[in-house]
């Protein structure tokens, strides 16, 4: 059975800082690419960072370079979101997705998702 799952959302103040954790199970992790997507009340899931099998490339959607990182522990089986700065329109639920395939931007090039965690963020 695969399965993806995260923790570490909650409630915080605009400014503060939040680190998610997604951990995998049931397929073999350092062969996929990962990605973390979020999902605001009434917009459509939105791509926000990815990284490559060995780490070797990360990429951030611009609303969020310089204050989030992505990272992976391959022998954890689990890859982490440290957001800083966290701004109100960070509120979402946040989801962590496996791809077989390069790390990319498109949400359905990922096989397997998460059933996410939310991030509130107060002003």
């Amino acid at each position: 059975q695969l399965q993806l799952v995260e923790s570490g959302g909650g409630l915080v103040q605009a400014g503060g800082s939040l680190r998610l954790s997604c951990a995998a199970s049931g397929f073999i992790f350092g062969t996929y690419a990962m990605g973390w997507f979020r999902q605001a009340p009434v917009k459509e899931r939105e791509f926000v960072a990815n990284i490559s099998r060995y780490s070797t490339t990360t990429v951030y959607v611009d609303s969020v370079k310089g204050r989030f990182t992505i990272s992976r522990d391959n022998a954890k089986n689990t890859v982490y979101l440290q957001m800083n700065s966290l701004k109100p329109e960070d509120t979402a639920v946040y989801y962590c997705a496996a791809t077989y395939g390069l790390a990319v931007r498109q949400l359905d090039r990922y096989n397997y998702w998460g059933q996410g965690t939310q991030v509130t963020v107060s002003s």
